[in-house]
């Protein structure tokens, strides 16, 4: 830093902090949280971070400073999490006679607690599902409504709670021949999975709803948390999330069938979790999506935590992201072969 006066040695101190976090980012995925559980919450804020050290590597750049070099390698170093962020390529669509389309939607209730000042959310997202017609559509955070009748569908529901029957479910417009849960330890949440018959074969649809972090969206709430209680309260959410993947992988393996797995992770593609999860499969986002990616909003900052992913015999001819807003969530859709 020799010749930098006092500011740009601030500056490029903190560079180099925003620098080294982006590089330890970079091995969380490999990590698993039940061994560090407090270093894997860093993997949130992984686009933050990339952001940053954009801005740091243009401000070296436009000042002619040597300096930038240092954010331009971790750059270079992290590109495929660069392009996650947001894809830039036009979406891939293909039409095809053997397509079919799948569909995750967490559906937050139905609006069960007044979340939205919308009314009759259960039949906007009923008209909103027959307007899209999936061919397969998995809904988390789901609970039985009169009005609530999808036309032409077979259906699977695993509900749960003493109070309020809530849980997961399964539409298809092909025929269910078998059908199953798995239960979460500690946790209402849980996954479950339909094999359905389509022409000659046999594909199974796991649904996944991931341990959530539940954290407030209001400063005065996380101010009276502390970053401490948080940090240590999302680390052990993140072990809990590895315990229900570990879960759902070890059930898959008994799988003979091509499988998809759709669902809300509660979690970013930047984790651990998203990572032993996706294996060798096709994010169907990666594929044939573009832009943001957005399934959840948080305080403005668009996040991707809800997913289908598919085996690799499976084409990807499209993926769709909604703005639909009728739950915290955004639904997500790919056209497959």
């Amino acid at each position: 830093m020799k010749g930098l006066k006092f500011l740009p040695k601030l500056i490029f101190l903190v560079n180099s902090l925003a620098a080294f976090l982006l590089l330890i980012a970079y091995i969380l995925p490999y990590i698993p949280p039940k061994t560090f559980s407090l270093l894997s919450v860093l993997s949130l804020a992984v686009p933050g971070l990339i952001v940053l050290n954009i801005i740091f590597f243009l401000y070296w750049l436009f000042n002619v400073k040597k300096q930038m070099i240092l954010s331009l390698v971790v750059l270079i170093l992290g590109f495929n999490y660069i392009i996650s962020i947001y894809k830039f390529t036009g979406s891939k669509s293909k039409d095809d006679a053997g397509n079919f389309s799948v569909m995750s939607y967490n559906v937050r209730l139905f609006n069960r607690y007044d979340w939205l000042p919308e009314t009759d959310v259960d039949s906007k997202i009923k008209d909103f599902i027959t307007k899209e017609n999936p061919s397969i559509v998995s809904f988390q955070e789901y609970r039985v409504m009169p009005n609530f009748r999808l036309k032409g569908y077979h259906k699977y529901e695993y509900l749960s709670g003493r109070k309020l029957k809530t849980g997961q479910a399964i539409f298809s417009k092909f025929p269910i021949i078998n059908s199953g849960s798995i239960s979460f330890p500690n946790t209402s949440n849980n996954a479950i999975y339909v094999d359905v018959a389509k022409k000659n074969d046999t594909i199974r649809i796991y649904n996944l709803h991931l341990q959530s972090s539940r954290v407030s969206t209001k400063v005065s709430d996380l101010q009276k948390e502390g970053s401490e209680e948080l940090t240590k309260r999302i680390g052990n959410v993140f072990q809990m999330q590895q315990s229900q993947a570990e879960l759902v992988l070890g059930h898959m393996k008994k799988c003979p069938y091509k499988v998809i797995i759709t669902g809300d992770f509660n979690n970013t593609a930047y984790s651990y979790i998203y990572g032993k999860l996706k294996g060798n499969f096709k994010d169907a986002f990666n594929v044939a999506g573009n832009g943001f990616g957005k399934t959840l909003s948080y305080n403005g900052i668009p996040l991707r935590i809800d997913f289908i992913l598919v085996d690799t015999e499976f084409d990807v001819n499209g993926f769709k992201n909604y703005s639909i807003k009728l739950s915290d969530h955004y639904p997500i859709k790919a056209t497959l072969k």
